[in-house]
């Protein structure tokens, strides 16, 4: 029998004895045999490893980098932005990036008291009562977020906004599909969210709004408000961090819960992740907490000591009990985000927030002067906006690439049927002459 196989013949024929089967091809027999495979095809021979780096080598330098090669208008959750060397540095220390998740706090006092801290500043930040250790990333933290909604209402209903990131909505729509949750879209009226649902709608667990929303658009979280107290409903709110700087915080406004993409907050691209989730509550809702609460105390000579003071998931607690599976965070993505927000503090995050803005307003108007493009909607916005193009959009992506820009993100089908819409992103990395030189690019491409 080629290859490594944990079993031998015996052992094999002694399971299938146990099975009442004859043969292995019987044990297969449910799956498809469309998902089988005929056969793997051996390893090739080994390589020297000085071969093998230079094959890597070879393979990375075909990667267009954002900040090398290609300027970056791209956003729809992933933003390009400043990392200060203070984050990084202090970030990338071994004792940090070696650290475990804290199972036993009687010997993780110092990754307890990072996590604390994260806790705090986010609570500060959304202006809510309790936060947890972080998630996996945002769209875990938004599934948390129904999971939580649904066990304190009773209710199986949810309402959810159009502006939410269509791949956080099709994450929930793939979660909800197994308990059986009632997903009914929210519709988009002018890059906002229209509340006010028909006659008949099921009454909802909870309504979940983004801030900014996915076209970059402010929501009314008054309203957002007025219609869960109408309903019965948990406000939730997908929040951009950065946009705190500049609003006034969800939980300011009425939230019950906060949710988030931490990325922005000193983690880079990275192609893609490892990302960061944020969750933050009421503190009627602590012991409905997905993952897991570092708390403080003291210890039995009186010193100031860190805890984990609560664990939902099933493997800690009795299983019918468990509101999560969730078993982890990202800690260290975690330390990263509690150092830039320290380090930016208020005034600083607004700062950031602000020259975004400033620059995102400058780059509509000058996109206003391309022939044939026109925004796609009219709503206030921070620093990301959607415009409609006279070509479709993946193409002058494509194009704009050429030019040496990332060129921003097109809309899913579902908020440009036509395929011409798209999401421009303008972070405090980008300098006037950047923004012009794009907007000569993409007069270009869409001619």
């Amino acid at each position: 029998m080629p290859g490594y196989w944990p079993h031998t013949e015996d052992e094999i024929q002694a399971m299938l004895a146990d099975l009442g089967l004859g043969s292995l091809e019987e044990l297969f027999a449910m799956v498809p045999p469309t998902l089988r495979l005929a056969g793997l095809a051996p390893l090739p021979p080994g390589r020297p490893e000085p071969d093998v780096l230079a094959g890597l080598r070879r393979l990375a330098r075909r990667n267009r980098a954002v900040g090398e090669d290609l300027v970056c208008f791209a956003g729809a959750g992933a933003y390009d932005r400043e990392i200060p060397p203070v984050t990084s540095a202090l970030g990338s220390r071994p004792e940090f990036v070696t650290s475990y998740t804290p199972y036993q706090p009687e010997v993780s006092q110092g990754v307890l008291q990072l996590l604390f801290e994260f806790q705090t500043l986010l609570v500060r930040l959304t202006g809510m009562e309790v936060a947890n250790a972080s998630l996996y990333d945002g769209a875990a933290s938004l599934v948390e977020a129904v999971h939580l909604a649904v066990g304190a209402t009773g209710r199986h209903a949810v309402w959810v906004s159009q502006g939410v990131h269509p791949s956080w909505r099709q994450v929930l729509a793939t979660m909800a599909a197994g308990p059986g949750y009632e997903l009914v879209t929210v519709p988009l009226v002018e890059g906002r969210s229209r509340l006010d649902l028909p006659e008949g709608a099921p009454p909802p667990a909870a309504i979940v709004v983004a801030q900014p929303n996915h076209l970059g658009c402010v929501e009314d979280l008054g309203a957002l408000r007025a219609a869960c107290d109408e309903t019965g409903a948990l406000a939730v709110v997908t929040l951009d961090p950065v946009a705190a700087g500049v609003l006034r915080a969800p939980g300011e406004l009425g939230a019950d819960l906060v949710v988030g993409e931490g990325q922005p907050l000193g983690v880079p691209l990275s192609f893609g992740g490892p990302y960061l989730g944020l969750f933050a509550a009421r503190a009627r809702d602590a012991r409905r907490l997905p993952g897991r609460l570092v708390g403080e105390t003291v210890d039995q000579e009186g010193r100031r000591a860190y805890v984990t003071t609560l664990r939902t998931r099933e493997q800690d607690i009795r299983r019918e009990r468990a509101t999560s599976n969730v078993c982890t965070n990202q800690t260290l993505l975690a330390l990263v985000a509690a150092i830039q927000l320290a380090w930016l503090g208020p005034t600083g995050l607004a700062a950031v927030a602000t020259r975004s803005a400033q620059g995102a307003h400058y780059c509509r108007d000058q996109l206003r002067e391309v022939a044939g493009l026109r925004p796609l909607v009219e709503a206030p916005f921070l620093y990301e906006f959607a415009v409609h193009l006279p070509v479709p959009a993946e193409l002058a992506i494509e194009r704009l690439a050429d030019e040496g820009f990332l060129g921003g993100v097109a809309l899913d089908p579902e908020l440009a049927p036509d395929g011409h819409g798209l999401l421009v992103a303008v972070t405090e990395r980008r300098t006037r002459e950047e923004i012009d030189r794009f907007a000569a690019a993409l007069a270009k491409v869409v001619r």
